[in-house]
């Protein structure tokens, strides 16, 4: 149960969803957020951008957030679930590109420390082909998803009791992106 009463069933309403309920007025500008980091045009594709979500929130051991974008990733990645979770395990030596490793690297940088990320970081993500937009939206995303994970898991919220609803979940949020 979360520490503070949400007013809605927490079983329906999991993770982040029943805090966006919760409070609307900071919840849909945090759903604007997510769809204009994660659904919008971009060079990175959706499910590049769902993996490094997926990483941070991993990093960050937030279970509702690293599984739900895992599984939005996996649903939108070819090599689907396997991919994920060999970069979610070993990023160093999974089958990505080498632009979407350094870009990995620079988000687990952000996460530790945003001071972390150095120009030798940024110099390696820019020589493996990562354009500066794409270096902006990285560390963009793994900055806002360890707030993302705070919310969540500062305010106790639930992860779901069958991961299978994550993979039902990203159905919806590929078809119609974040929001009600």
């Amino acid at each position: 149960m979360a520490h503070i009463d949400l007013g809605v069933d927490e079983n329906t309403h999991p993770g982040i969803i029943g805090l966006i309920h919760y409070r609307p007025e900071t919840g849909g500008p945090l759903m604007d957020l997510a769809n204009v980091l994660l659904r919008d045009d971009n060079s990175l594709t959706r499910g590049e951008r769902e993996l490094i979500a997926a990483y941070v929130s991993g990093l960050n051991e937030c279970d509702f957030c690293a599984s739900a974008h895992s599984a939005f990733a996996a649903a939108q990645l070819e090599g689907g679930t396997t991919l994920v979770d060999q970069v979610r395990c070993d990023q160093a030596n999974a089958p990505v590109s080498e632009k979407m490793r350094t870009l990995l690297t620079i988000a687990a940088s952000v996460q530790s420390d945003g001071r972390a990320v150095t120009p030798e970081s940024v110099a390696a993500a820019r020589a493996a082909g990562a354009s500066d937009v794409e270096i902006h939206d990285t560390v963009l995303i793994a900055a806002a998803f360890c707030m993302y994970n705070r919310y969540v898991d500062g305010l106790g919220t639930l992860p779901l009791d069958d991961p299978r609803g994550y993979e039902a979940a990203a159905v919806g949020i590929i078809e119609f992106g974040y929001g009600d």
